[in-house]
């Protein structure tokens, strides 16, 4: 069984990278990260995770603040430094890859074309082996080739 203080730790990690997603978008107080992240997520996110991490990327120069009005009140309205865009930029393309990976992993290939198939696709058994297609042209085309040159296309 996986230990919970295990899974928090992610689940954290994720909220903290969503907040700073959040600031990416543009400047924010922290009840707007705690109301933005409800909305979206359909999460609550604890006050207590939120105001210490922007301490904390505050401390790290990764963002910054200014006291502006907001309705009655003047709050801490934080953004991104230069530093803090940069470092979302590498984050985003870090895990854009590992997103990608992921994905990548599970998505066939036509054995003609060599088009991604993301769902479904077009089965046919060929030399008592199903091979899967895009679609039924390239199933033909593909027992064309193989029957005119006696080779299989790339993909095969």
């Amino acid at each position: 069984m996986i230990d919970k203080d295990f899974l928090d730790q992610y689940k954290s990690d994720f909220s903290r990278f969503y907040i700073i997603n959040l600031l990416y978008e543009g400047p924010q107080h922290g009840y707007s990260i705690i109301q933005l992240f409800k909305e979206r997520l359909g999460k609550d996110i604890s006050s207590g995770i939120v105001y210490p991490f922007l301490k904390k990327l505050e401390e790290k120069k990764i963002i910054s603040f200014e006291m502006k009005p907001v309705g009655d009140k003047t709050k801490k309205v934080f953004q991104l430094t230069e530093e803090g865009k940069k470092l979302c930029e590498q984050m985003f393309r870090r895990f854009a890859g590992i997103v990608s990976t992921a994905i990548d992993s599970t998505i066939k290939v036509c054995v003609h074309c060599g088009c991604k198939i993301y769902e479904g696709g077009h089965t046919e058994e060929i030399d008592g082996k199903n091979q899967l297609f895009c679609c039924s042209h390239c199933a033909s085309s593909y027992k064309i080739v193989l029957k005119e040159t006696g080779e299989k296309p790339l993909f095969g």
